[in-house]
């Protein structure tokens, strides 16, 4: 008897319980497995990162812990609710933006957070990460694609409002990301390339306004060093020029697990946190760190996938969204630590040492996993 002949002749109930295994608990295996193999060899840098913190490992274990669980929450509702409640989402995101500028308490030069009288302080603008493209994937999707020129421009206010105030923090790397998450909405939509040439134009033509009015002096200077790191080598250029120095210095195979100069010496600045790939690269080498960016292509190829077999426009639009930007999150660091992008502040998904990202994260794959199977349903 062949497999085939075997599978048949098993009772259909039993088939069924063998199938919809993953289904009825509403994951992605594929997604889910990539995922923690991402969190728990984040947790194994961050450890050599640290120069073994093993509380700061723990601290980042229970991070992990209520992220996982608030995406296997997420996934148990059926994607019709975040279309249901995105807007309420969007309306009291934007509100506490505003009453951070007001009164959000202040760190490091900057005002993101809202203190929470004896019990925590959180950060405004990680809601805005998963209530941005929700919102917009709603709104453009109810009224048919593509979208008319009307539908275009409220989208635009829609995006610009929550961008400019999180910039007024300031917070350019989640802006950016934010910004991000809704363009890829609208251009998932279903842009013209005579539209998208002339979004591309106008942007171009802001630059100079953004340079002037819009960006800090400490931001200015970034983009500068970019270009020309040596200029101010122990000041603004010592950040890029350490994490080069690691990342070339490990060559093929790494110089091996917690045996790191640049980390393990604190010449590499912010090693647990936005420049973490350096260690990896550093200490791993090129294998190591085209281990971590092959795990990073399977998310977002599972992501991209799932995006493609929505059952409807709001389900492709936010699959979509979520899925480009976690690209954008890896690009983007990968990019600053490696000397081709500026500086901006933008974490290693699931690797970099942080709380509240990760759980934004992990929860927006969540919505990906409920888009992911309620579809079969």
């Amino acid at each position: 008897m062949n497999f085939t002949e075997y599978v048949r002749q098993l009772p259909q109930g039993s088939m069924d319980r063998r199938q919809s295994i993953w289904t009825r608990l509403h994951l992605d295996p594929y997604l889910f497995a990539a995922l923690l193999a991402v969190a728990v060899g984040g947790m194994v840098v961050l450890y050599s990162a640290t120069s073994g913190d093993l509380g700061a490992v723990y601290r980042q274990a229970i991070r992990f812990g209520i992220g996982f669980m608030a995406m296997i929450i997420v996934a148990q509702f059926d994607p019709r609710w975040f279309q249901q409640w995105g807007g309420t989402v969007y309306l009291v995101g934007v509100l506490l933006l505003v009453a951070v500028i007001v009164s959000g308490a202040q760190a490091m030069g900057a005002q993101r957070w809202l203190q929470i009288p004896g019990l925590f302080r959180f950060q405004p603008s990680e809601l805005m990460k998963l209530a941005v493209p929700v919102m917009l994937s709603w709104y453009i999707s109810r009224y048919g694609l593509p979208p008319r020129y009307r539908d275009l421009l409220v989208s635009a206010v829609l995006l610009f409002v929550p961008v400019a105030l999180i910039i007024q923090q300031p917070d350019l790397g989640t802006s950016l990301l934010i910004a991000s998450s809704g363009l890829f909405v609208i251009f998932l939509a279903g842009l013209s390339w005579k539209l998208i040439v002339s979004f591309a134009t106008m942007a171009i033509a802001m630059i100079p306004v953004l340079w002037i009015w819009v960006m800090r002096d400490y931001q200015r200077q970034r983009v500068l060093t970019l270009f020309d790191p040596n200029v101010d080598p122990l000041g603004a250029g010592w950040n890029i020029i350490q994490s080069m120095t690691a990342i070339g210095s490990g060559g093929l195979t790494g110089k091996g697990y917690m045996l790191g100069t640049q980390s393990q010496l604190d010449f590499l600045p912010e090693s647990h946190t936005d420049f973490i790939i350096a260690v990896l690269g550093e200490e791993f080498g090129f294998i190591g760190a085209v281990i971590l960016i092959a795990l990073y292509a399977v998310i977002i190829l599972r992501g991209m996938l799932i995006a493609i077999r929505g059952r409807d426009n709001f389900c492709r639009l936010l699959a979509g969204s979520l899925t480009l930007t976690f690209f954008i999150y890896v690009f983007v660091n990968v990019g600053m630590v490696s000397g081709i992008l500026p500086v901006v502040g933008v974490p290693l998904p699931l690797v970099s040492y942080g709380g509240t990202s990760i759980v934004t994260l992990l929860t927006g794959f969540g919505m990906l996993m409920s888009i992911s199977t309620h579809q079969r349903n």
